[in-house]
């Protein structure tokens, strides 16, 4: 079998990845940037989001989510491609699957029957809204969750209450971030009790979930739920007189600081704002006033004077700008890799940065059965085998 790497916090850790599309290919990339083997199982066809939204033959979010991996390409309606499939999930840890429910019982590796086979098995089920209930059967993309989980209504338009959609895939990418985390905990507890387990993750559910502590909090309390959950007249944004900020004032401290930034010291003794809890009572005024003293300074020197009366702000860049923002610059976050079938492309960084077992500097996303050679050799298929798996379609090589 191929030496695991001796790198990152997952190092020696395989994972068999059948998922396609974002949340799972995410979750399981974060587990390749932190050392892990993952090895992208895909159709014939591919994975669908290798050419979405490009004329090249890979797309830069595939590339996002599936670097680092490798790729053997299997079709799962022939007898002998399930057979080394099972032969992967043999020597796996982490066996990850995000299929419409009952699409991967149907291919015979549900998780009762792998599991029952490999119990040491982590075995990762994401789906759109859950198992069972009445839309399980629904074919779910992120706008969808944003819809049913009340995402959508936090965004809507202040004037008009017409929903509006967050404008990334937030759904898809913070579910990823829960299955990582999930498989990493499920690893943990494998290390002290010696068994695998089954983890359920859903896109609502995770969203849900997410958007509780603050966006659903109107509706917290079981005895009164009655609280208008209108949405903010203020987002929080502020023009200047050439650009945009954000600033936040929450301590009392913080708010000192504003008026003094500001030149504003009389809302000091306004009465909706003495406190904390009138401050936010008030919110929308004192949002208003600090809108007004805003409009008339420049970005930088209304920057430059919040942060040094120690108030939270910050210029809103342009996605662009980001790449050569000086803190981005400062921590390295976006780096270059010469990827085929694109050419020179950047990427970011993953997020975590381990000081006792540093991860290896992300590789490169595979093309689409870049490795099915080198992992039937592993799994100890002669050469002769291979190619005739390959001229029989039960496998594919690029």
């Amino acid at each position: 079998m191929r030496q695991a790497t001796t790198q990152g916090p997952l190092a020696g850790v395989r994972v068999v990845d059948l998922t396609s599309v974002l949340s799972g290919p995410a979750a399981m990339g974060t587990l390749a940037d932190q050392g892990a083997d993952v090895i992208k199982v895909e159709p014939p066809a591919g994975d669908i989001m290798r050419g979405r939204g490009t004329l090249a033959s890979i797309s830069a979010g595939f590339v996002s989510c599936n670097r680092g991996k490798r790729s053997i390409v299997l079709d799962l309606k022939q007898t002998e491609a399930t057979e080394v499939l099972w032969e992967l999930i043999a020597s796996a840890d982490v066996v990850a699957q995000n299929f419409r429910p009952g699409a991967v019982e149907r291919l015979g590796f549900g998780a009762d029957v792998v599991r029952a086979r490999y119990p040491r098995v982590i075995y990762l089920s994401i789906s759109g809204v859950g198992e069972s209930g009445p839309y399980a059967g629904k074919r779910v993309y992120d706008p969808v969750v944003q819809a049913l989980s009340g995402l959508a209504d936090i965004q809507a338009d202040p004037q008009t209450g017409r929903p509006r959609m967050v404008r990334t895939l937030i759904a898809d990418k913070t579910t990823a971030i829960y299955a990582a985390q999930a498989v990493s905990a499920a690893l943990f507890a494998r290390e002290r009790t010696g068994e695998g387990q089954h983890i359920r993750l859903s896109m609502l559910d995770t969203m849900v979930s997410y958007l509780w502590p603050e966006g659903m909090a109107p509706f917290a309390s079981v005895a009164d739920d009655t609280q208008s959950a209108r949405a903010s007249k203020h987002d929080m944004i502020f023009p200047t007189a050439d650009g945009y900020i954000t600033v936040g004032a929450v301590s009392d401290k913080e708010w000192h600081g504003l008026c003094a930034a500001l030149g504003r010291p009389e809302w000091l003794d306004d009465p909706r704002f003495r406190t904390g809890a009138l401050r936010a009572q008030n919110r929308q005024e004192r949002l208003e006033l600090v809108e007004q003293a805003l409009g008339v300074r420049d970005t930088a020197q209304v920057i430059a004077a919040l942060e040094a009366a120690d108030v939270p702000c910050a210029p809103v860049h342009a996605r662009r700008q980001v790449i050569d923002d000086p803190q981005v610059i400062a921590n390295s976050l976006v780096y270059e890799v010469d990827q085929p079938g694109i050419g020179v492309l950047r990427q970011a960084r993953p997020a975590a940065r381990f000081e006792g077992t540093p991860a290896e500097w992300p590789s490169l996303a595979p093309c689409l059965g870049e490795h099915t050679e080198e992992i039937l050799a592993e799994l100890g298929y002669e050469s002769a085998q291979i190619a005739a798996m390959c001229a029989s379609g039960v496998a594919s090589a690029s």
